[in-house]
């Protein structure tokens, strides 16, 4: 137990470099969490009707992750980055990775900015193919969950989204401090305790888009949750009366607009 308390005085977050270049285990892990999803839902789509064949999963999949990599940074910069006025009026610096000429790469990525989206370019995707993307958007429900998984582990070896102090023996020191591993609850409970619940229920799905619906549901009680664990955003710290985090108010907004979604479907269905 006291080697893993103290794994990252001896992990190295970079895996290998590309002549100066530093390839970091967040990266490889965001790759594989891309990849996993991408895996799981032609996988899926093999096994069951979600109105999207293999071939238009990749075509799918490259609207999509257009839309998240823009959601997700532009959703960091509003929501937590303090320098938010700076990137409006220089966006071009929005996705920089390179500081007075050295590469550092581009950090702050926002989930419910990548929600956004990601949603923005399902819907262009569903109208530009006509398609019924309620149906997709089930497909995504089951395929996302795990490769989230990769991305908090991703976290984990990142030494980003640390947790709040502790004295669980589990804990991890970061910079001396006892700290909850919060990525790995994260990873564990909005990647697959949410996806064996999709899951198991799929087979009683009544109405497109229901998967989906739940999915976000799931995830913002999973993070509501979570976030009781993870340290406050250093630059935003406890807001909403000094208990709450910016993660949750955003969880909360995302589990109402997915319960009034799951109401508007559930009622289109039964007319």
């Amino acid at each position: 137990m006291n080697s893993w308390q103290h794994i990252y005085e001896k992990f190295n977050p970079v895996a290998f470099q590309i002549g100066s270049i530093g390839v970091h285990w967040y990266g490889i892990m965001y790759v594989l969490a891309l990849v996993s999803a991408l895996f799981v839902a032609k996988y899926f789509a093999k096994k069951y009707d979600f109105g999207i064949d293999t071939k238009g999963l990749d075509d799918y999949f490259i609207w999509v992750e257009i839309g998240v990599i823009l959601g997700a940074r532009l959703g960091f910069i509003l929501f937590y980055d303090p320098h938010t006025a700076y990137y409006l009026t220089h966006p071009w610096q929005i996705f920089n990775p390179f500081m007075d000429g050295k590469f550092v790469g581009i950090s702050g990525m926002s989930y419910h900015g990548a929600l956004v989206g990601f949603l923005i370019s399902t819907w262009l995707y569903g109208k530009r193919h006509k398609v019924n993307i309620f149906k997709i958007l089930d497909l995504v429900a089951l395929s996302v969950p795990l490769g989230y998984v990769f991305g908090r582990i991703g976290n984990f070896f990142n030494k980003g989204l640390i947790g709040r102090e502790t004295d669980v023996p589990w804990g991890i020191y970061v910079d001396g401090i006892l700290r909850h591993p919060s990525q790995l609850y994260e990873a564990f409970l909005e990647g697959i305790v949410v996806f064996v619940i999709l899951y198991m229920y799929r087979s009683k799905k009544r109405f497109d888009g229901e998967l989906i619906a739940l999915y976000g549901m799931l995830y913002s009680l999973a993070r509501f949750v979570a976030e009781f664990f993870r340290k406050p955003d250093f630059q935003l710290g406890f807001v909403f009366g000094g208990w709450m985090t910016m993660g949750q108010i955003l969880s909360i907004f995302m589990f109402f607009i997915s319960l009034l979604l799951y109401i508007y479907l559930f009622r289109k269905k039964i007319r």
